[in-house]
């Protein structure tokens, strides 16, 4: 506790672990500190394609295991635990976290998000019964038999592509009569003789015994109500900062993602946001990987003038 850092990271995804290399290579005096495994949202990738430097693709596992192994390099510090509040105080940032008190004069918040849930009947009683966030995790449990996808953006149909691997068919279910995912996952989703569509529908309860049987949907534009028998549902609706702890102390957008200026800085002199959890983030591994960065650059001209 009586340590005072130059820096402090929250978050081990892309872009905390590109602010940690910066930061380290300035030597800084750094502490990353992130709450499950290095790598963040990347790891749940199945393949990553467009990340410059791997012509033939990697896998996301992968290539969050290389960022992280590329921040070790350069003796970055890491503390496994969970932020749960920040305070300024004399122009210092006293970080709460699961695991005690920690000190620094400037912050990086890279804590990115988490899946966004629907909140139906059924979604927190089936969860781990056939109810899941994450295809990676979860798909080849589901071999030869019927799934359903909820969404319609990249996240879902990327899930939906990894699953047709072990199921024997997957229903994308989306609200809105076109897809929203980008055009190359679009031609190999409607391709792709293991998928079908179901459109203008959203989800309104899930339910089973000890295991999900059906899905009760609704079409948004007739009120036709039906019954879908499946064995598990994916759900893929978007992302949730981790932003909670924050609220007070920084300026959030409506979503509650953390608004920011061109060079990553909050409204709070010293503390910084980078990745998925700032406000206007495209949610790409390279972007997130250029905020960090970014952010760890401002940091230092912040700590050189301060």
């Amino acid at each position: 506790m009586d340590k005072v850092y130059q820096l402090i990271i929250i978050g081990g995804g892309p872009a905390g672990l590109s602010a940690g290399i910066y930061a380290a290579r300035s030597r800084l005096d750094t502490l990353l500190i992130e709450k499950a495994g290095l790598g963040g949202n990347i790891l749940n990738a199945e393949w990553v394609e467009n990340y410059p430097g791997f012509p033939k693709g990697v896998s996301g596992a992968e290539l969050g295991s290389l960022m992280a192994q590329q921040a070790e390099k350069y003796n970055l510090p890491t503390v496994f635990a969970e932020a749960e509040g920040i305070e300024v105080r004399d122009g210092e940032k006293l970080l709460k976290t699961s695991e005690g008190q920690y000190r620094a004069k400037a912050v990086i918040i890279a804590g990115g998000s988490e899946h966004s849930k629907l909140g139906v009947p059924g979604e927190e009683e089936f969860r781990g019964k056939g109810v899941s966030y994450c295809a990676m995790c979860d798909g080849a449990f589901f071999r030869d038999e019927a799934v359903a996808v909820i969404g319609g953006g990249n996240v879902a149909l990327n899930d939906a592509l990894f699953i047709t691997r072990f199921v024997s068919k997957v229903i994308v279910i989306h609200r809105r009569d076109q897809l929203r995912a980008t055009k190359v996952l679009q031609e190999r989703a409607l391709a792709n003789p293991r998928m079908e569509f179901i459109w203008d529908t959203v989800l309104e309860s899930i339910t089973g015994d000890s295991q999900v049987r059906g899905l009760q949907l609704r079409n948004v534009k007739t009120g036709a109500k039906s019954n879908l028998p499946v064995s598990g549902v994916f759900i893929a609706v978007g992302l949730k900062p981790n932003t909670e702890y924050l609220k007070g102390l920084l300026a959030l957008s409506e979503g509650g993602f953390i608004l920011v200026d061109g060079q990553m800085e909050t409204n709070v002199p010293g503390i910084f946001a980078a990745g998925d959890i700032r406000a206007g983030s495209i949610r790409q591994v390279i972007a997130a990987a250029g905020d960090g960065a970014i952010a760890a650059i401002s940091a230092e001209r912040f700590l050189s003038s301060s």
